[in-house]
């Protein structure tokens, strides 16, 4: 399972690289996509840092320049990895407090696929977006990726 999860976050740092070159082009970038964005970087930390028992440096809807995605996205992939070499229980639980201030408990690997689900569906949205601005966004489907 350890090694469908590396794919699985392979093809969602293939993704997000696609969408940070595609709104760091010469058009402006709607101001939904950074939103957006940004919420998948915050979000992606958030869960590495609560799987780490540590706390977040970032706020779910905080926003950031897109000149900053990359890093912020190359970090958040590395933390991810070192997650994944360093575990041997992906059923192990983590107890976290969310962003209402509620406590819960959720196994590791439902918190990495929450990851690649939650990156899924707001690339979705930006795409949607990119659509309705009259933009053509890159194809993502995860059967192209692995051509």
């Amino acid at each position: 399972m350890k090694g469908f999860f590396q794919q699985l976050f392979d093809y969602n740092y293939y993704c997000n690289k696609k969408m940070i070159d595609q709104c760091s082009g010469p058009d402006k970038v709607p101001d939904n996509c950074i939103r957006l964005f940004s919420h998948i970087l915050n979000a992606h930390h958030i869960w590495n840092q609560r799987i780490l028992g540590n706390t977040s440096d970032y706020g779910v809807w905080d926003l950031h320049m897109v000149e900053r995605w990359e890093d912020i996205h190359y970090d958040n992939q590395r933390t991810t990895f070192e997650i994944l070499s360093g575990t041997d229980a992906l059923e192990n639980r983590v107890e976290y407090t969310n962003s209402a201030g509620k406590v819960f408990t959720n196994e590791v690997k439902d918190i990495l696929f929450h990851i690649i689900n939650h990156s899924t569906h707001h690339r979705g949205q930006m795409m949607r977006t990119f659509r309705d601005e009259g933009l053509t966004p890159e194809p993502l489907d995860y059967i192209f990726y692995k051509r």
